[in-house]
């Protein structure tokens, strides 16, 4: 199945910009999914407060590895929030210090998130997107400057 895939830019400041993945679907971001899925879960809300306290954080100091858990293959830009969380899961493009791409997450009930096919699902999508970004760049189509990305303003990728 082929989805279209734009980037929506959701903060930016001096250190970061804070992008999340908006599918042909609608409007809303995955980002957006995720908080609006999250928001009002009584018993995951301690969870959902660190990761919304977290991407604020991020926000004004930067997307320091520190921050994140690696997740995806080795030579991908996946990771999940590191969050002292076993439950709620918020995966990420991080691209660098300065720019984070925002995916979508959910709980975390299994071992591994390859055993969720949800979690999975959220995952393989980054991966997607993050190989067509990268082939973007090297086309010269986008380019990632400091803490921006230029180019991307209507950019449709074909996950």
């Amino acid at each position: 199945m082929n989805r279209e895939a734009t980037l929506k830019t959701l903060q930016q400041s001096d250190n970061v910009s804070f992008y999340s993945i908006c599918f042909n679907e609608g409007d809303e971001s995955e980002y957006e999914k995720f908080i609006n899925k999250f928001k009002d879960e009584a018993h995951l809300n301690k969870d959902f407060q660190t990761i919304i306290y977290a991407i604020s954080k991020i926000v004004a100091v930067g997307a320091f590895e520190r921050f994140f858990r690696v997740e995806g293959k080795m030579n991908d830009h996946v990771a999940a929030l590191s969050i002292d969380s076993h439950k709620l899961r918020l995966y990420c493009l991080r691209i660098s210090d300065q720019i984070l791409i925002a995916g979508n997450g959910g709980v975390k009930d299994t071992r591994t998130y390859e055993e969720s096919q949800e979690l999975n699902g959220y995952v393989m999508d980054l991966q997607k997107f993050d190989k067509l970004l990268l082939q973007a760049q090297k086309e010269g189509s986008i380019e990632i400057e400091r803490n921006v990305i230029t180019g991307i303003e209507g950019k449709v990728f074909q996950l």
